[in-house]
């Protein structure tokens, strides 16, 4: 018989641990979007001595598995001296330091790729006009480039913060006690395995179906002309009724 007053307390003890898995995420997410960014302008750069340090990080933390990344940063990095008398101590001393810091230097080389593939889907057309109307590179950049850009990375943006928030149950390896980290806490003292687990993959689930709807939320607002097309399958008939005749 299913035990609904373990399931529930099991519940509880999760939810208590959601606030550490939410800002390992948003931590992560946050400054891997802002490492991106500047790793993504060395991509595209023409000087090769700009362009292959990115590339090289990119494929560094895109070809290796997250686990030894995280586990390199928080047994490896406090074996260096320099490091452990250097300011970045003061995060990499704490196992939430070292996770937060390997989510984010992983997602940050995934982002750049995502959104590399953004701007090379720019027309280059509406760049030529921009120019050619007397807009500043800045005003291209904020008026066509970045909302072009925007509209083609969120797509695939979204499956990288879903792969974030399943990322994160990694930290509880370096004794982080997100939600996963308390399911194994439970278990230990349970070995009552399906229903932990079972409840922390509806936490994870429902956790992640908010980030796909939020984040599709606003693709549909960044796409009013798709908004506005008709559907259905009058669609064509009323097109075409619109539309004045030749004469």
């Amino acid at each position: 018989m299913i035990d609904f007053t373990f399931l529930a307390d099991t519940m509880l003890k999760l939810l208590a641990a959601l606030p550490t898995t939410l800002t390992l995420f948003f931590t992560s997410l946050a400054l891997g979007l802002t490492l991106s960014l500047g790793i993504v302008s060395l991509r595209v750069s023409r000087w090769p001595l700009l362009s292959y340090p990115a590339r090289f990080y990119i494929m560094l933390f895109r070809g290796t598995p997250l686990l030894i990344q995280m586990f390199l940063i928080y047994y490896g990095l406090g074996q260096f001296p320099a490091i452990r008398d250097s300011f970045a101590w003061v995060v990499l001393r704490s196992p939430y330091g070292c996770a937060v810091v390997s989510l984010a230097l992983c997602t940050a080389g995934y982002t750049a790729e995502i959104i590399r593939g953004g701007l090379l889907s720019v027309p280059h057309g509406q760049i030529e006009a921009g120019l050619a109307i007397g807009m500043s590179r800045w005003t291209l950049l904020r008026r066509i480039i970045a909302p072009v850009t925007l509209r083609q990375a969120l797509p695939a943006y979204s499956t990288e913060a879903v792969l974030l928030v399943k990322s994160t149950a990694l930290a509880s390896l370096v004794t982080v006690w997100d939600v996963t980290g308390v399911a194994q806490q439970i278990i230990q003292r349970t070995y009552r395995t399906m229903e932990v687990f079972a409840c922390a993959a509806v936490i994870y689930l429902l956790l992640n179906f908010l980030i796909v709807r939020a984040i599709g939320w606003l693709e549909h607002r960044l796409t009013p002309h798709l908004r506005e097309r008709p559907h259905g399958p009058g669609a064509a008939l009323a097109t075409d009724t619109a539309s004045p005749s030749p004469e």
